[in-house]
């Protein structure tokens, strides 16, 4: 029976990409093989609970979501992911997945929106990216640059022309929170004429950084 180790299920306001706003229930999934710079969620890199998805799903369930969104840590890290994707998509959710781009997502249920936070200089990450999950991306997907300060800025934009991310799918610009200021980076990006959508965390604004939320 497939099992995955949680962190938590929990009911908020999706915070970032496409579902920004809308109430969600989100599986965080524990462990990860990266260590970025401006990681809000070291809690999960350990720990857990081991859960059967019929387990996960029950639980989903009773909050009866519209959008499902599956989290981390990294959860492609745990091989039972891509099924649990594919039975939240089965029972009728919109279902987001929320992965650094390092492991391969090929294999990902098609119905799932992807989003994929290529890693930036400043995330000290960088050298982790798979470039070939680039090729996976299709509309339903959106691509996600962490801003940490202008020289981050500057190599997303070189990689924006360079692989044509824009004509792939919808590209996200997020300042890293706390640091980067998202006044700046928005006139960054107007001053450029980026085909991006700038996103804050929504959750941060309304809550801060407490956990689960």
């Amino acid at each position: 029976m497939d099992q995955l180790r949680i962190t938590e299920i929990f009911y908020s306001l999706q915070g970032e990409g496409r579902f920004a706003g809308c109430p969600s229930v989100f599986i965080r999934l524990t462990g990860c093989p990266l260590r970025c710079k401006y990681c809000d969620t070291a809690y999960a890199f350990s720990g857990g609970e081991r859960l059967a998805l019929n387990q996960i799903l029950s639980r989903v369930a009773e909050y009866a979501p519209e959008y499902v969104c599956v989290t981390g840590g990294e959860p492609l890290a745990q091989p039972a992911c891509n099924s649990l994707l594919s039975r939240l998509c089965d029972a009728d959710y919109r279902v987001s997945l929320e992965t650094s781009g390092a492991l391969d997502i090929s294999q990902v249920d098609p119905r799932v929106c992807r989003v994929l936070d290529i890693k930036t200089p400043g995330s000290g990450e960088e050298r982790r990216n798979l470039n070939s999950n680039l090729e996976s991306l299709g509309s339903r997907d959106q691509l996600k640059f962490v801003i940490c300060d202008q020289a981050d800025y500057q190599w997303a934009k070189r990689r924006l022309a360079q692989d044509a991310l824009a004509s792939r799918c919808e590209v996200l610009f997020s300042p890293a929170y706390g640091q980067q200021d998202p006044t700046e980076l928005a006139e960054w990006i107007l001053r450029d004429r980026l085909p991006v959508r700038l996103q804050f965390q929504l959750h941060k604004l309304l809550w801060g950084e407490q956990p689960g939320r």
